[in-house]
């Protein structure tokens, strides 16, 4: 039973020169914010988020879905409830990317660092090959808990070693006293530039 498909088909958008529009979405729904390859909207009255895959990408719903369901009962991913041919329905995660606190002057703990490797741990041991793991597909809940997002690229079969140099990058930079604890936005975008560029 598709609970949420109507609106998920409430969402319009318009996709051209590898830009996204919104064009229209139901007034049931919240906008949060936007990916690469979707828009992620509150269901109002509800803990649950609907994500919505732009045209090009409505075959990554399929995939996150299925990784999702991989990781069902690890409480660092977020529990999905539905899914169809372009959308997610999960659960909405109450807190800030690790971006937004780096930008925001919140403090990143150690012991939240080694959080995140034991949720890739775990996502290991259930055969997947955790990338794509930055900044904004992180999250520290309200309540001081780590979650990951943005799964769909789990199953790649190259080694991604973003997380490795992310996490190098904190303790030979951030953890010092002298390092300044919050980074202006296009700093930040200008660093995630050139790593980019430099991987590429």
């Amino acid at each position: 039973m598709n609970r949420y498909r109507d609106l998920a088909v409430s969402v319009k958008i318009k996709y051209k020169r590898k830009r996204a529009i919104l064009i229209d979405a139901s007034d049931q729904l919240q906008y949060i914010g936007e990916g690469r390859s979707a828009y992620v909207f509150r269901i109002k009255y509800t803990k649950k988020a609907l994500k919505v895959f732009f045209p090009p990408f409505t075959r990554l719903a399929k995939i996150e879905a299925g990784i999702y369901q991989m990781l069902k009962g690890i409480n660092y991913f977020p529990a999905v409830y539905e899914s169809g041919g372009n959308y997610i329905v999960m659960d909405v995660i109450e807190g800030k990317t690790l971006f937004e606190c780096l930008s925001e002057g919140i403090p990143i703990p150690e012991n939240r660092i080694a959080e995140i490797d034991n949720a890739l741990k775990m996502a290991k041991d259930r055969g997947l090959n955790p990338s794509d793991i930055h900044l904004r597909n992180i999250f520290l809940t309200s309540s001081g808990e780590i979650k990951v997002v943005d799964v769909a690229r789990f199953t790649q079969k190259k080694k991604d070693t973003q997380w490795q140099d992310l996490k190098k990058a904190y303790y030979k930079t951030y953890v010092k006293p002298y390092f300044p604890k919050k980074i202006p936005v296009p700093v930040l975008n200008t660093i995630a530039f050139i790593y980019k560029r430099i991987k590429a």
